[in-house]
C-alpha cells in the first residue's frame, strides 16, 4: 500500500471553504508523516504566492495562513502548474519556499510506481 498523498486543488480564494477543506486533508496527511504533494492548478496557483492565502473561510475555520504554516512544517510540498501560473502573469521568482513550478510529468515522477492516495478539490 502506498504512503504518499496527492491533493489536487483547482480553486482559489473565490471558494475559501473548499480551499480550507483541501488544506485540512493535506495537513492531516503531512502531519501523519505521509509524503504529501498539493498539485495547484487554475486559480489555486495564486495560493503558492507568499501573502495570498490569508483568508478565514468561516466561523470556526482555521485561518488559511495557519494551515499553510502547518503544511510547510510537516514537510508538505506544492507543485504549481506553470501554464496556469504564467497565464495569470505571476512572478515565478515569488513562490513559497516549499513550492515549485511543474506540471503533470513531474507529478507522476513524484508519485512513482508505488502510487498515491489522491484527493481532488
Amino acid at each position: 500500500m502506498t504512503n504518499k498523498a496527492v491533493v489536487s486543488l483547482t480553486t482559489g480564494l473565490e471558494d475559501s471553504e473548499k480551499v480550507t477543506v483541501a488544506f485540512l486533508v493535506a495537513v492531516g496527511a503531512a502531519e501523519q508523516g505521509r509524503p504529501t504533494l498539493m498539485f495547484l492548478t487554475k486559480e489555486a496557483v495564486r495560493l503558492a504566492v507568499p501573502g495570498i492565502a490569508t483568508a478565514t473561510a468561516c466561523d470556526g475555520c482555521p485561518p488559511l495562513s495557519d494551515l499553510l504554516d502547518r503544511y510547510e512544517r510537516a514537510g508538505g510540498r506544492y507543485l504549481v502548474c506553470p501554464i496556469c501560473f504564467d497565464a495569470r502573469k505571476l512572478d515565478n521568482n515569488n513562490l513559497l519556499l516549499n513550492a515549485e513550478l511543474g506540471g503533470t510529468v513531474p507529478m507522476w515522477k513524484w508519485i512513482g510506481d508505488e502510487g498515491a492516495t489522491t484527493f481532488s478539490y
